[in-house]
């Protein structure tokens, strides 16, 4: 398919409707054309694996198609310049993490921006570093609990920032390292008790949240004692 024909595909596929209902969610609709992601994940799935087009999608500056270029994008071919031009252009929660999480995370260099990222201050940019880490403790089953563990002292240190899409990110990064296994649970709970004592309101949501469902996980017998 063609960057052409993809963009009217997209469009076809959206509506007003789905545009008013991505607002109510936070969403910046400003650029998008109401397509749910479901469909942008199917119309990948038949594309498959494309750099070239991917970065024509990118260019694009639809929302959805962007979101579809990380979803076709190659891993291997992405380079670190690229990420750089892209989390520039975040601009919206869910492509932040749509990319992050399907794309960034496969890189060579997904640890690097997510310690690079995270001291950033461009609200997106920063989430991005903590998309990465809660993304990386799902997705990276090779890493060790000392690799995942230093993410812990930056989670901590960013915990008092106020703006929503940040603490959301800085809580996840959090619960996810928790709930890789029991001994990430022990150290993600012993850093959010720290953090609770922050006196910030983001801080004591990202903690408090954390440890509830941390605890909860752990007396139902959810965390893996493995690693």
């Amino acid at each position: 398919m063609t960057e052409r024909e993809i963009l009217d595909e997209l469009r076809r596929a959206g509506s007003e409707r789905n545009r008013q209902g991505m607002a109510r969610f936070g969403i910046n609709v400003d650029r998008a054309c109401g397509t749910s992601v479901k469909t942008v994940r199917g119309l990948a799935r038949r594309i498959g694996r494309d750099h070239a087009l991917a970065g024509k999608l990118w260019r694009s500056s639809v929302h959805e198609a962007m979101m579809l270029a990380a979803f076709i994008e190659e891993p291997d071919r992405v380079t670190e310049a690229q990420m750089e031009r892209w989390v520039r252009q975040f601009d919206s929660w869910d492509l932040c993490d749509q990319v992050c999480s399907n794309l960034f995370d496969k890189t060579p260099w997904a640890y690097d921006k997510a310690f690079e990222w995270a001291e950033r201050d461009e609200e997106f940019v920063k989430r991005a570093g903590f998309v990465l880490m809660a993304a990386l403790a799902v997705h990276d089953k090779s890493a060790s609990n000392t690799k995942l563990r230093k993410f812990l002292p930056v989670i901590k240190r960013h915990a008092g920032d106020e703006r929503n899409y940040v603490k959301k990110a800085v809580n996840w990064a959090l619960r996810q390292i928790g709930k890789r296994n029991l001994v990430l649970c022990e150290a993600a709970l012993k850093a959010a008790r720290s953090i609770d004592k922050q006196d910030s309101r983001a801080a004591h949501f990202v903690a408090r949240d954390a440890i509830r469902e941390l605890e909860e996980k752990m007396a139902r017998g959810e965390i893996k004692r493995t690693k």
